[in-house]
């Protein structure tokens, strides 16, 4: 049945869209944390439709709102009043952190980005953005313009003049030598350096933890530095929270909370998780920000009801289930048990991450030189195990990212650690 779907799929979808594994996989179902394929086999799912079902799947709460408002209306555009919207956006701005913020909605992170970028541009009256080297931000062409990792940029072609910032990566680089606060030093000379070069930026735009990079992150501390060189500019920090943000951390609800001594974030985007699988994305911002647009635009899909419900759900749940506290205490206990199995495991560089939002870098022994065909090897055998992780990376590494639902019990994170210690010890 694999195959027959494969054969289909290569005949009437492009070339370039990404699927795992040699034999790729039909996922038919979920529950809680395991998802099942069209043969029958059951999988514990570490990545979560790429960090999207953030609670678990088929979340009773999500399903029953889901079906209800749909038994009213599914859709009606933003033309109209709509409470779930309104309901929702009253939720995301008391809990961003920015004052007097003001949320727009969108149906997905790249367009969230996206309109990040459009509201910081007609602000600042600049099209130059700072953003950080290993990024990503969308497939967009502007978010695309913007993506600091040649794996997933397509085209140098951009509306936007992109300069790129040292920072995002702590293991690798000119400065990866250096202890976390000469580090962060560097980075912020590197960053004055820059703006000595170039037109006034509008914005500098960083994933708090970098996603398709491989889950990589700066020293706490380090964009709160930057936003003091930024602030005296007038310059905008937009913090991509896609990935990061509800609490996946576990210290922190928002990513950007590790680097808050100098304030919130200007615009704050999100997706991914909060619909627990529906389309929902979205910004945050102050309202002299979001409202400096001065012509009239609608979103027809962002914010539809049926959406907007399943989020509320979603968020009820995970804040009443104090999700990112079980992020912060099975997560650790599974980041300390991998590096325990890392410590025997030569392919194994680096163990990091945060909350239920892990990496493992591999590379080929006794050096820094990426091991991708390690990386293919082990998803593989993970999943014959029965067990699902992702891949990322950037420049020269290869990484396999963890990110389970958060209600992970410490029992499932005991059987995947137990399964990936079998997939890298088989290298």
């Amino acid at each position: 049945m694999n195959r027959d779907l494969f054969a289909r799929h290569r005949a009437v979808l492009p070339d370039w869209l990404a699927l795992y594994y040699e034999d790729p996989l039909e996922i038919t179902h979920g529950e809680g944390r395991h998802v099942w394929d069209t043969a029958g086999n059951k999988y514990l799912d570490f990545f979560g439709g790429i960090l999207t079902t953030m609670t678990a799947h088929a979340l009773p709460e999500v399903t029953k709102a889901v079906a209800e408002q749909a038994g009213r209306i599914i859709h009606s555009s933003t033309l109209y009043l709509n409470r779930p919207m309104v309901e929702l956006a009253e939720r995301v701005a008391q809990l961003s952190g920015i004052p007097d913020a003001r949320v727009f909605f969108t149906t997905s992170g790249t367009e969230a980005n996206d309109t990040a970028l459009l509201l910081a541009t007609a602000h600042r009256r600049s099209n130059t953005i700072l953003a950080m080297r290993n990024s990503y931000h969308g497939r967009s062409f502007s978010s695309v313009g913007i993506t600091g990792n040649r794996g997933w940029s397509p085209t140098s072609l951009s509306p936007l003049q992109t300069l790129y910032v040292h920072g995002g990566v702590r293991t690798r680089g000119p400065y990866a030598h250096l202890d976390d606060r000469d580090f962060i030093d560097a980075c912020v000379a590197d960053l004055l350096d820059l703006l000595g070069h170039t037109r006034a930026p509008a914005a500098l735009i960083a994933e708090p933890v970098q996603g398709v990079g491989g889950f990589t992150s700066p020293p706490d501390g380090l964009y709160a530095a930057f936003r003091e060189v930024l602030h005296e500019r007038g310059i905008l920090w937009i913090a991509d929270e896609v990935q990061t943000g509800w609490g996946r951390t576990g210290e922190h609800f928002w990513g950007w909370q590790a680097h808050g001594r100098s304030g919130p974030p200007d615009i704050v985007t999100f997706a991914k998780g909060i619909g627990n699988g529906m389309s929902v994305g979205g910004v945050v911002a102050r309202a002299e920000i979001m409202n400096c647009l001065d012509a009239n635009s609608i979103s027809t899909f962002g914010g539809t009801q049926v959406t907007m419900a399943a989020a509320l759900a979603n968020l009820n749940h995970l804040l009443e289930h104090d999700l990112q506290g079980n992020a912060r205490r099975v997560g650790g206990l599974l980041i300390e048990r991998l590096r325990a199995v890392a410590a025997q495991v030569p392919h194994v560089r680096e163990v990091r991450g945060r909350g239920l939002m892990i990496g493992v870098e591999l590379s080929r022994p006794g050096t820094d030189e990426a091991a991708p065909e390690a990386a293919s090897a082990v998803l593989e055998e993970a999943r014959a195990g029965g067990l699902l992780v992702g891949k990322g990376g950037g420049h020269s590494t290869s990484v396999l990212r963890i990110a389970p639902p958060m209600s992970l019990t410490v029992a499932e994170a005991e059987e995947g650690a137990a399964i990936l210690e079998r997939a890298l010890r088989s290298l």
